[in-house]
């Protein structure tokens, strides 16, 4: 049982790195400006993220049965020899490792996004407003040429 959870733990860290490598390409696309390479890459980088929760959810499972009343892969370490425990450890304490790179990488990526998403925004916000008509000097419907809608000055005389 522990070999099985020794390699359920291998495949999550080998999955982990390959999510940090999808993740440094992922942001290189966004620093090259490359949309669709980003959206191919988002779709590995989801399927991955399924599998490690399937990995992780198998190993739960894998440690609820041969371990009643146990849900971690800690806990049952604690019940091992030292060299399994040991083993067991330095595994997590790599998967951990893993996973704080690839949060690092995600949250970098997506603070990168987010500011080319406001950059458009704003490039686009500035094309509507020079394309718009101006208040003044504009056509009506009929295609002539429309009177200020300023009202002119007047003076108004009152009797009472």
């Amino acid at each position: 049982m522990i070999k099985n959870i020794q390699e359920n733990l291998t495949r999550q860290i080998r999955a982990l790195e390959l999510l940090s490598s999808l993740l440094e390409e992922e942001f290189a696309d966004l620093c090259d400006r490359k949309p669709q390479d980003v959206s191919v890459l988002e779709l590995s980088i989801q399927e991955l993220m399924r599998q490690i929760a399937v990995e992780r959810r198998t190993l739960r499972a894998m440690i609820q049965r041969a371990y009643p009343g146990k849900v971690r892969v800690r806990e049952v370490a604690q019940e091992l020899n030292a060299e399994d425990a040991q083993v067991l450890s330095d595994q997590l304490a790599a998967m951990d490792r893993v996973e704080q790179i690839c949060a690092i990488q995600a949250d970098k990526n997506r603070q990168l996004a987010m500011g080319l998403y406001d950059q458009s925004l704003d490039l686009l916000k500035r094309l509507h407003q020079a394309i718009e008509p101006g208040k003044s000097d504009m056509y009506s419907r009929r295609g002539r040429y429309a009177k200020s809608m300023q009202p002119q000055v007047s003076m108004f005389r009152g009797g009472v």
